[in-house]
């Protein structure tokens, strides 16, 4: 008992010994470590963070975890000390078996950023098994006239360690008639032989017990023992004899069942039944070959019985016996070595190493997505694996080690056009024919704000009634954000200009969520006709991108001014506006004229004139479109000498405006006015008078031709430029003509709402001059072109302060020479 607590301490201590003594080496970028087996749960591997070059901090930082290829975890890694520790009970002969290398591979994740060691460690074989033979009591039957120098295999003895720990040495007990040789086989094997030193008496004794042991080379020794038990038979003395000792074959391991091995022949030189031999597998064949294959008794032939996996089994040792059926029975031996040749039976296998990370649209090329590894259990050309992607995808495989290899990006990422990827993985080994498998891989790509928003056009054009309600909506604009989640979300604001040297944030409002935009306040087109907002749209994205679109607001008029008389004026004479003309006025003679002006704008503005009443109706009328009243017919000595006329002027709109202006006028004898001399004069001057007219026409035409022109040529610049102001007429500048009173023809272009006219004004009342006006409407499918009739005016001055009042600040102003009548 005492010796054996000290076997055992002193083999521990040899283990804690070798342990002490762990190597590591790297070799080609791999981290490699030796360790015996059996160690202890916690036993120290290595300084894993130490010799990956990492810090303590790493490890949680970083991510870090250990795979094992073997499936069960038998290593993990010691956070607080950056150890690689033992995790589980490590049997090297349940992993490996009967191979000289046995190496655990494992894979070193680190997830931040993402990469992979691959760390092997050796598992050294420790002698933890003794020698053990398939039967504890081998049986022998041997002739009594078997010669000297016989000898008869034995069976040998497993060890499941290897090297030096294995089998190295049999030891036969001493016996007089038997001696023991080792013979050296194929793989390093060898096979004790019992070896008959001098022929056997059955007389003196029939029976033998002997005792094989099995020493393996380990330290300490451990063996094995069977009890051999030899019974001595007489006579047949010849025992059949195999061709060869040894026989090789190769079969592929797709060979269907039944199908034909190896003919086996034994010559035995007895003769009857000693000389008939009998084909069988050895006694202790065990069990994965009786499954697998068949002997014919009598033939010989080793045919297959069941199914061949090179993956499994890649060779068989078969060991077969001849026994002839003389008495005692006498057998030969041989031994069958059965190649399983490989096939391409398996289709490469793809695995993730890592998961796919989720990668950016605006990731560089080469950014790691996921970590692969491709196997194949085939052996040779039939287990190399190549990969293969898509042609058109933008990622590529970069191999690393082993049949490792790392998904990266090779191409420009855009998740608006694929916002994610099933990327599908193609592996094909080498084999004939080659075989395939596939792996999709999804991988989401993640979005970065590289869209601005996009407003549905880049300009609006809003039509909006004066006087309209504080807080109504003026118009919604909306854009679009092609990313996702915050990038996408758009919230509206409005620019900050100026609109009459005023922020244009007192005129509106924008709801920041929905793009509406909102009036502040009421609008007057007589104050302000048109103005401009400079509309932006802004994501949330980090950083945040944005656009601008222009609103263009076009105040409409309404008809809410009546027209105001500027001639004759009633605040310095009254209520009434006291005229004279003589009795001996003729029919058409000019008494008066009266001018009204309406603050309004096209049709609404258009002022026309009729007497409402009269002291006499037939004696005086008044021109419908200049004012002008002149008398109907010659005034006679009945006419009442205190003339009354109330003059109505109305404007175009709907409804329809209207003011009042009271004329008195007074019928004199002998009354000479400067009137008349104009008379006289325009009589004389009759003769210019047609060609000034056609001078005045041809200068209308033109004016008109340059006018539409100039109009066309300014509305193409418009729609070019969107940040343009709102009439895209060039601002009329305050000039001197206007305080000018020998200005005679002034041709205007208006660009009033939505109705164009041109006006062609004259001189005062003295002068004759006359006046023309064109009204262009946007809304007729061809712009009309309409002559009013001649008129006069009075105080020319005067009416040119009301009209620069009431004028848009957008006007064109032409000038003719002076003309006289």
């Amino acid at each position: 008992m005492t010796k054996t607590i000290g076997y055992r301490g002193w083999r521990w201590k040899a283990l804690w010994w070798i342990h002490f003594f762990l190597l590591w080496t790297t070799i080609d970028g791999q981290t490699r470590y030796s360790i015996p087996e059996e160690l202890k749960q916690g036993s120290v591997v290595g300084n894993l963070a130490k010799d990956l070059g990492l810090g303590l901090s790493d490890i949680f930082d970083r991510k870090l975890r250990v795979a094992s290829e073997a499936g069960k975890q038998y290593f993990s890694v010691d956070a607080g000390k950056g150890e690689l520790v033992v995790n589980d009970r490590i049997d090297r002969e349940a992993l490996c078996g009967q191979s000289v290398s046995c190496v655990l591979t494992l894979q070193v994740v680190i997830v931040k950023p993402l990469q992979l060691h691959r760390v092997e460690v050796e598992i050294q074989d420790i002698n933890d098994n003794s020698p053990k033979f398939p039967s504890q009591e081998i049986t022998l039957e041997i002739a009594e006239s078997t010669a000297a120098g016989a000898r008869f295999p034995l069976e040998t003895a497993q060890d499941l360690d290897v090297g030096m720990n294995s089998v190295r040495s049999y030891t036969l007990s001493k016996d007089e008639f038997f001696t023991l040789k080792i013979k050296d086989v194929s793989g390093g094997r060898k096979v004790p032989e019992l070896v008959l030193t001098k022929s056997l008496d059955r007389e003196k004794g029939a029976k033998h017990q002997l005792q094989l042991t099995a020493l393996d080379g380990g330290t300490p020794v451990k063996s094995g023992t069977s009890q051999i038990t030899i019974n001595v038979l007489d006579n047949n003395d010849n025992f059949p004899v195999f061709e060869k000792t040894i026989y090789r074959v190769s079969i592929s391991e797709n060979s269907a069942r039944g199908a034909y091995i190896l003919k086996l022949t034994a010559n035995d030189t007895d003769e009857g039944p000693n000389g008939e031999v009998e084909y069988s597998f050895g006694t202790r064949t065990p069990e994965t070959i009786l499954s697998v294959f068949d002997i014919d008794s009598v033939t010989g032939d080793i045919r297959l019985k069941g199914t061949l996996d090179f993956e499994t089994n890649s060779n068989y040792e078969i060991d077969v016996s001849a026994r002839d059926k003389g008495i005692p029975r006498m057998e030969g031996h041989c031994t069958v070595h059965v190649d399983v040749l490989d096939i391409n039976d398996n289709a490469p296998n793809i695995l993730l190493t890592s998961q796919p990370n989720s990668v950016p649209e605006d990731a560089p090329i080469s950014t790691v997505v996921a970590l692969i590894s491709a196997r194949d259990l085939d052996s040779g050309d039939n287990g190399k694996v190549t990969l293969q992607l898509p042609k058109d995808s933008p990622f590529n495989l970069k191999p690393s080690f082993s049949n490792n290899y790392a998904l990266v990006t090779s191409g420009p990422l855009d998740r608006e056009t694929f916002p994610q990827y099933n990327i599908e993985i193609t592996a094909t080994d080498s084999g004939s024919p080659p075989l395939s498998s596939k792996k999709t891989i999804p991988v989401s790509i993640t979005d970065v704000n590289d869209n601005p928003p996009v407003f549905t056009q880049p300009s609006y054009n809003v039509y909006l009634k004066e006087n309209g309600v504080a807080g109504s909506i003026l118009y919604s604009v909306s854009a679009s954000d092609l990313d996702f989640g915050d990038n996408a979300k758009i919230s509206y604001s409005i620019l900050d200009s100026k609109v009459q040297d005023v922020s244009v944030s007192s005129y509106v409002y924008i709801n920041s969520e929905n793009g509406s935009i909102y009036s502040m306040h009421s609008f007057d087109y007589e104050k302000l006709k048109v103005f401009q907002i400079q509309v932006q749209a802004k994501d949330q994205g980090s950083p945040c991108l944005s656009s601008n679109a222009t609103v263009h607001v076009f105040i409409l008029d309404q008809n809410d001014n009546a027209p105001a008389v500027i001639y004759p004026s009633s605040a310095a004479l009254g209520s009434l506006s006291h005229q004279r003309m003589p009795r001996s006025a003729k029919a058409g003679h000019l008494v008066t004229k009266v001018t009204a002006v309406d603050a309004d704008s096209g049709h609404n503005a258009w002022i026309s004139y009729k007497v409402a009443e009269a002291t006499d109706a037939s004696l005086f009328t008044v021109n419908l479109y200049t004012g002008e009243v002149r008398t109907k017919r010659a005034v006679s000595e009945q006419d009442d000498s205190s003339q009354r006329l109330l003059i109505e002027i109305k404007d175009d709109g709907e409804p329809v405006q209207s003011s009042t202006v009271t004329v008195s006028i007074v019928l004199e004898d002998g009354l000479h006015e400067p009137i008349l001399d104009l008379r006289h004069k325009a009589a004389e001057a009759s003769k210019k008078n047609g060609r000034i007219t056609l001078y005045l026409i041809l200068s209308l035409a033109s004016v008109s031709v340059l006018s539409v022109v100039t109009f066309l040529v300014l509305a193409v610049k418009c729609i070019r430029n969107s940040r343009s102001s709102a009439s895209c007429c060039t601002r009329r500048s305050d000039c001197d003509d206007y305080k000018n009173p020998n200005r005679n023809l002034q041709i205007q272009l208006n660009t009033d709402g939505p109705i164009k006219y041109v006006e062609v004004l004259g001189g005062d009342m003295l002068s004759q001059s006359q006046s023309f006006r064109s009204c262009m409407s946007p809304m007729s499918e061809y712009s009309d072109f309409t002559l009013i009739k001649p008129s006069s005016t009075t105080d020319f001055k005067e009416v040119i302060s009301v009209l620069d009042a009431s004028l848009p600040d957008s006007t064109w102003t032409f000038e003719s020479q002076q003309v006289s009548s």
